[in-house]
């Protein structure tokens, strides 16, 4: 496993420990088997290098827009995983409801309530952990 984890790109892997908290990416690259250990590299030098690293953007902006989109997909695992960066790079409960409520007329409602749904639990999960 430690040859495996010199293959990541070290400062995206920095990025991705500081959004998504230590536990959650070790969980990740521990579960990692060998057919998707390539996933695992990619992810973290092209999503945490190479875009959540690029200066234009703060954090928190980037988290936002990962809600929307991630609500648009319908793709409620991760949704959940970026509303805890969200939290984790300052964004504040308004702003993550200010989102979910943006992506009503352009995701529709069922979308967007799932979002909120999913939200209200990773809001009260990290209230208890603080």
């Amino acid at each position: 496993m430690n040859q495996r984890k010199d293959s990541l790109d070290p400062a995206g892997l920095a990025t991705r420990r500081e959004v998504l908290g230590d536990d959650y990416v070790d969980a990740a690259l521990a579960n990692a088997d060998d057919f998707g250990w390539p996933m695992q590299e990619l992810v973290t030098r092209n999503c945490w290098n190479d875009i959540w690293n690029r200066p234009g953007l703060a954090r928190p902006t980037r988290s936002l827009i990962n809600i929307g989109m991630l609500v648009a997909l319908n793709r409620p695992h991760e949704l959940k995983v970026h509303l805890r960066g969200a939290l984790n790079n300052g964004c504040s409960e308004e702003e993550i409801r200010e989102v979910l409520l943006q992506c009503v007329p352009y995701c529709g409602f069922p979308a967007a309530i799932d979002g909120l749904k999913i939200a209200r639990e990773v809001i009260a999960d990290f209230h208890k952990a603080s």
